[in-house]
């Protein structure tokens, strides 16, 4: 099953790579690089001016989602698709009410 695409304000995990195990809010979404800026995931420069780091998308588990009315519907629509597995097919308990 597809997940989530992740936005900004959800709470996520990284579980890969040098700041693995590290957690924090969703700063902003890159998707021209393809990354994201976490809450707390900082380098410092030369200056000493701190920035932000991105990070894969991939790289993340979403722990926390910041539901909107869309949202909620794409849960409940999967939900529904993965309560139709027998799709299509009667069970013998529909066939004996029927009769």
């Amino acid at each position: 099953m597809r997940s989530l695409p992740i936005r900004k304000e959800d709470e996520v995990k990284i579980v890969r790579g040098t700041n693995k195990g590290k957690d924090g809010k969703v700063i902003s979404v890159y998707r021209r690089k393809w990354v994201i800026h976490v809450e707390g995931v900082t380098r410092e420069k030369a200056n000493s001016q701190k920035i932000q780091i991105g990070v894969p998308a991939s790289k993340v588990v979403i722990t926390k989602l910041k539901l909107t009315k869309d949202r909620l519907a794409i849960l409940a629509r999967k939900d529904r698709t993965a309560n139709d597995k027998g799709k299509g097919k009667i069970t013998e308990a529909e066939v004996a009410a029927t009769a």
